[in-house]
């Protein structure tokens, strides 16, 4: 197994991704010849409203870590509730699955079925982490699996970045929070998610993005006000359970894209240089597998070794035990052995 860190230099001279990953994900079917050469036109977004986007965006992005210097004046005074912890918790866990195993796992790769009221319910859940309309969501994330770390990649930290330090630090800066504000390599929605545009329930949840974004905060503001009994209560759940929840989710999701495709061990041959991270699995419930599920990339399981915690696989297994989900996509020990990298 390799555990070699950082940039790599020069193409990963490997197989392509798993057959079976991109010919259900990424809606358009290209060669390798095709996609090597980068994408089409067709296959990328044009931006609506570029400067309200980026403004929208940076507001966003930017308001979280402010109100966090209120978080961190309440831990140092003393003045951080259990009740606030425990309202964090109620909302990070299932908004976090909403994105993990309905956004990415269930909608982007279509890793297993279900009803059509639970597809709603993790459609939901998801956009409540304000990480964007699901469609768009999915669209970028089936872009990127498509062209990962080549160009065509909306948030690759390899390419055009530079060589040396500078690269990487801006390489890293792109993937993890830059590429939000850089709408060139954005997934075209009616190329990469067709299935989505044409699901009513899916574009609804899309279309009404804003106001479930803002029951995830009207949420923790009740919860407050419940167990709290006042409403300065309710304004510390909002906190805690929206602000710093909104906050620490998207950055454990933008280190998917930026920290996990540049540290961390390799397990299998894949084209780009996706890596597993041990200590960001448990806060991403699994996705810190990535390696993994770019080898894989269909697998509803990413936690593919026996001690590769996976709280995003164990949800599915256990929806699927139950009778909730069905058909649910697993690798074979064999077609692990296939690509797992000597040593």
């Amino acid at each position: 197994m390799s555990t070699i860190a950082g940039p790599m230099v020069g193409p990963l001279q490997t197989e392509p991704e798993d057959g079976e990953a991109e010919e259900l994900t990424a809606s358009p079917e290209r060669n390798a010849e095709a996609t090597l050469a980068g994408p089409t036109p067709d296959e990328i977004q044009v931006p609506v409203l570029e400067n309200v986007d980026r403004a929208v965006t940076a507001l966003i992005t930017a308001v979280p870590p402010l109100l966090l210097l209120i978080v961190a004046w309440q831990a140092w005074s003393r003045e951080l509730h259990w009740r606030d912890i425990v309202i964090f918790l109620i909302m990070y866990i299932p908004i976090g699955l909403g994105v993990t195993v309905g956004f990415h796992r269930m909608l982007t790769h279509r890793s297993f079925k279900t009803s059509a009221g639970m597809r709603g319910l993790f459609a939901i859940l998801g956009t409540m982490s304000v990480e964007g309309p699901v469609i768009s969501w999915v669209a970028d994330h089936r872009k990127h699996h498509a062209y990962s770390d080549r160009l065509g990649d909306p948030h690759s930290p390899h390419v055009d970045h530079g060589v040396g330090l500078r690269g990487a630090l801006r390489g890293l800066a792109h993937a993890h929070v830059g590429w939000l504000f850089n709408h060139s390599q954005r997934g075209a929605r009616d190329r990469f998610a067709p299935d989505l545009e044409a699901d009513r329930m899916i574009r609804f949840v899309d279309q009404t993005f804003v106001l479930w974004s803002l029951v995830g905060l009207a949420i923790p503001f009740g919860l407050g006000v419940l167990i709290g009994g006042t409403v300065d209560a309710g304004l510390e759940g909002m906190l805690w359970g929206g602000v710093a929840r909104i906050f620490v989710l998207h950055h454990v999701t933008y280190s998917i894209n930026s920290l996990c495709h540049f540290f961390g061990r390799r397990r299998f041959a894949t084209s780009d240089h996706s890596r597993n991270l041990l200590w960001l699995a448990p806060l991403s419930f699994g996705e810190a597998w990535h390696n993994n599920h770019h080898a894989f990339p269909t697998s509803a399981i990413h936690g593919l070794g026996g001690r590769e915690i996976d709280f995003s696989g164990l949800l599915i297994s256990a929806m699927e035990h139950a009778g909730l989900v069905w058909d649910v996509q697993r690798i074979s020990h064999e077609r692990q052995a296939a690509k797992a990298i000597a040593g």
